[in-house]
């Protein structure tokens, strides 16, 4: 079967490299070629940027962003049984395909990166939300990359652009729409990938923005967010007493009611109690 690269369709290169999938690597490979090259397009326009690629396996994903015109892809693969079909890859587009083995949460993708830098990754399921976060994270904002473009089980990407009020609105949607723009932009079922998860998966889409919404110390907004939600079905005055010896008074200030809880509060509050907290 003829494939948009001249490369074997994902199932040969699988069979040929022995990549079955692992579930200790949290892997499920996406094996269609039309949907990954959908996915490398939800990125934008990828022809002046650089791309990180974490986890890409047999590389489908990768074919996608070269495809689609990226100008260099940084693939970052754990697994070594995936080196040969990542070398063919490399191979099919010489110069813009720089593989490395090794976790990605121990290297600094910088070092081989140039700016203007997106990211765009089918994640394994045991590091996705451990990497998103990191991201979200940055000692300096703006962050090295300009957007973010990441699969995720539908229930980690609902709780990505939950809104205040939601059950599902936490820490993660904090940090996500706090310095961002987050929305869902693609859904996919089980039955896209091999070996079929048991949940379905959706696309997120996470643009930086230069600044941040709300003027707030990312430290301290850190540390009350995740003291509201460890306890998050109690009221504030009580999950945040470690936080102030005079917390009550610090949410009254920030136009908080110290009786509502975590989820009841808009990020603009938080960042607001943020700035409270921090004035000691």
């Amino acid at each position: 079967m003829a494939t948009f690269d001249g490369l074997p369709p994902l199932r040969e290169v699988i069979d040929a490299h022995g990549l079955v999938a692992k579930k200790s690597m949290g892997q499920n490979f996406l094996l269609d070629l039309n949907l990954t090259s959908k996915i490398a397009r939800m990125a934008g326009d990828l022809t002046a940027c650089d791309v990180l690629e974490v986890g890409p396996g047999p590389g489908g994903l990768t074919r996608g962003l070269l495809g689609e015109g990226a100008r260099k892809v940084l693939a970052v693969e754990k697994d070594l049984r995936a080196m040969g079909a990542l070398a063919d890859i490399a191979a099919r587009y010489p110069g813009r395909l720089d593989v490395l083995n090794a976790d990605a949460l121990d290297i600094d993708p910088l070092e081989r990166l140039e700016k203007p830098v997106r990211v765009v990754s089918n994640l394994p399921y045991n590091i996705g939300t451990e990497l998103l976060v990191r991201w979200l994270t940055p000692p300096e904002w703006p962050p090295y990359w300009s957007s973010l473009t990441l699969m995720f089980q539908r229930e980690v990407a609902e709780r990505i652009v939950a809104q205040p009020g939601s059950k599902k609105f936490g820490r993660l949607a904090i940090l996500s729409q706090w310095r961002s723009t987050a929305r869902i932009v693609m859904e996919l079922p089980p039955e896209a990938f091999t070996p079929p998860p048991k949940v379905h998966s959706s696309v997120v889409h996470i643009e930086a923005l230069p600044a941040p919404r709300f003027e707030a110390d990312p430290k301290v907004l850190e540390r009350i967010v995740a003291a509201g939600f460890n306890q998050r079905r109690k009221m504030l005055r009580a999950s945040l007493k470690g936080i102030s010896a005079d917390i009550e008074d610090r949410l009254t200030a920030a136009g908080i009611k110290p009786t509502d809880r975590a989820e009841q509060i808009s990020i603009e509050a938080w960042c607001a109690l943020a700035r409270e907290v921090a004035r000691g």
